[in-house]
């Protein structure tokens, strides 16, 4: 007897919980063993995720509950990892869209949900953490029906079934209530409900003969490349001769060499799947996400995924610095593009393309972040690179320069709302709306153009003393605002080469921030500080105090700097301007300009 099957997806905004209620629900299903220890965030498993608490690439798990196989997808809550979501659903039949408890749905909430109402997905929600002091559960699940009407009407789904079932949760605490004035239990009515008849098993075309879209890219150091999708019809079967059929349309024979499907958080292999089942298929040397495999008796092609355009561009060059190849490995155009090429194959939603310097290349995403993670990835590699300033893809639309605009959702402690509307209104944003979060805490909604988000965020992170959060969602392309100057103040650069120390850093004090420290390598041209005024400025971040055999009355003061800020990657993007590259490599992140003569360089700030 065939094992009913369940393939259901868990989305939500970033940071409302998704990671934990698969922890959870893994747990509580005890499909794992009673003596399996799970971690937390157990499905964040790469490195960046775990650093930085956040899930950039979607996975897959397995559970059994009540005889039925569920496969579980936990997907990226940013916004810049999108193209993850649009993937995912792709594999899936049904979502549970969570909502934090008290700060409601917020602009991927929505991004996610209108994409699974346009691929007619079964939507189940959970209000999550509504052990949180400040919860508002009533408001938010008025925002939730809210929501649901405005995306039918957008959509026009008008036969949408808006009868949504409601649960709510606390993940970290394992419980939930299918009424708010019950008692707390345990997940067990979240599984039972995903086990239930609301949620169809795999949708599947009549037919014997194999076909499946593949959605997924993954390796193998035993077995090589493999790819990873749902079957559409019929069975595949291991060592068996398939078609795949590419972007080209070029038609190839492949031999089937091994076959798993998902167990658990590992993988199981099998020697055959059926319909509606998610596998990883072994054999096929150069799979793309959007290929068909099919059987060689009825060649047909599926849809290839399609997902929104890139927003974002940036230039990405080998490292040209005075001090490249010296602390890591030199990264050639060649070897450079390869990366990106590997980096576009498994993320449908980055673009690359060469540039007229053989030397760069242009990398489009959807962020600023999604693009850092790909240059941070290379440099944990042990290579280096270099880094432009990220610009907005501008479209020429009915004959008018257009750019891309974004919703901006803010949540910030009261005192901040004044700084974070003067800013943003200076970066060309339109408030739409102001409303009180509780009694300490306000939501303000802007329309902006994505150029106006670039480099804000640190400052974002100043003006409300890190409290406050900041999303973001595409909205469309409109018409040019005009010009923004990139960054106000300008840059304190070294004028030559040497070791930086701490008796001319702590005389430079007075000319601004400084981003390096004592006893640090410079070379001419490196930027190392943030100048107080609006023009950049030369100076002599090496010099010594000289001696002599003059006595004075007073004797030397203990010279003590300020701490500098973290250099990070995403912070260097922020920060630099057009005329200036980010130096990045394993042991630092440097900011330099283009042209690092300074005999040849102007400091007046166009």
């Amino acid at each position: 007897m065939k094992t009913p099957l369940k393939n259901i997806a868990i989305v939500a905004h970033v940071d409302h919980g998704k990671t934990t209620m698969v922890d959870e629900l893994l747990k509580q299903s005890n499909s794992l063993g009673e003596r399996t220890q799970i971690e937390e965030r157990v499905m964040d498993s790469g490195e960046l995720e775990k650093e930085r608490g956040i899930t950039i690439t979607a996975k897959n798990c397995s559970f059994r509950w009540k005889d039925t196989k569920v496969n579980l997808l936990d997907t990226p809550g940013h916004a810049d990892f999108g193209g993850e979501v649009e993937r995912s659903l792709m594999m899936v039949d049904g979502i549970i869209l969570l909502v934090d408890a008290a700060e409601g749905p917020l602009p991927q909430t929505r991004f996610v949900l209108g994409k699974a109402m346009e691929k007619d997905l079964k939507i189940g929600v959970v209000i999550n953490k509504i052990d949180r002091p400040d919860q508002r559960v009533e408001e938010v699940e008025s925002e939730i029906e809210d929501l649901f009407l405005d995306m039918a009407d957008i959509l026009q789904k008008t036969d949408f079934d808006l009868d949504i079932p409601i649960y709510y949760a606390s993940a970290k605490n394992g419980i939930c209530r299918t009424k708010m004035d019950e008692p707390d239990q345990n997940l067990s009515p979240i599984l039972d409900f995903i086990v239930g008849d609301f949620f169809p098993e795999p949708t599947i075309t009549a037919g014997d003969d194999f076909q499946m879209l593949v959605t997924n890219l993954t390796y193998s150091s035993y077995l090589g490349p493999q790819v990873v999708g749902r079957i559409q019809r019929g069975k595949v079967e291991r060592n068996t001769s398939y078609v795949h059929c590419d972007a080209q349309d070029r038609n190839k024979s492949f031999k089937v060499t091994n076959i798993q499907i998902f167990d658990g958080l590992g993988t199981s292999e099998v020697n055959e799947a059926s319909a509606g089942e998610i596998v990883i298929i072994a054999g096929l040397d150069a799979g793309d996400i959007g290929d068909t495999l099919c059987s060689h008796t009825k060649v047909e092609p599926l849809v290839r995924i399609s997902v929104e355009p890139p927003t974002v561009s940036v230039t990405v060059s080998v490292n040209t610095s005075p001090n490249s190849g010296r602390e890591g490995e030199y990264l050639t155009s060649r070897r450079l593009e390869e990366f990106l090429e590997n980096a576009c194959r498994h993320n449908v939603a980055l673009k690359y393309a060469p540039s007229s310097d053989p030397k760069e290349f242009e990398l489009k995403g959807r962020g600023e972040l999604q693009l850092a993670i790909v240059f941070e990835e290379i440099r944990r590699a042990g290579f280096e690179l270099m880094v432009a300033r990220p610009q907005v893809l501008m479209r020429t639309i009915d004959g008018t320069k257009s750019e891309p605009y974004e919703w901006v959702v803010v949540d910030t402690p009261q005192d901040s709302v004044g700084a974070i509307t003067d800013e943003l209104s200076r970066r060309k944003g339109l408030m739409k709306s102001l409303h009180p979060l509780g009694t300490d805490r306000t939501r303000v909604e802007f329309e902006i153009p994505s150029r106006g988000l670039i480099g804000y965020r640190s400052k974002f992170l100043t003006d409300t003393k890190g409290e406050g959060i900041m999303s973001s969602q595409f909205l469309e392309y409109r018409p040019y605002a005009g010009d923004l100057l990139g960054r106000v103040n300008g840059a304190i650069i070294s004028d030559r080469n040497g070791k930086a120390t701490p008796y001319a850093l702590f005389n430079l004090l007075p000319n601004g921030k400084q981003f390096i420290e004592p006893t640090e390598n410079v070379y001419e041209g490196q930027v190392i500080g943030e100048h107080n005024k609006s023009n950049d400025i030369n100076v002599n971040c090496v010099r010594e105090k000289h001696l002599s055999s003059v006595r004075t009355a007073g004797k030397d003061a203990n010279v003590i700097l300020p701490p500098i800020p973290k250099r990070t990657l995403e912070w260097a993007m922020d920060w630099i301007d057009n005329d200036e590259w980010v130096e990045v490599t394993p042991v630092a992140v440097r900011i330099r300009k283009k042209n690092l003569n300074k005999s040849t360089r102007s400091v007046i700030r166009g």
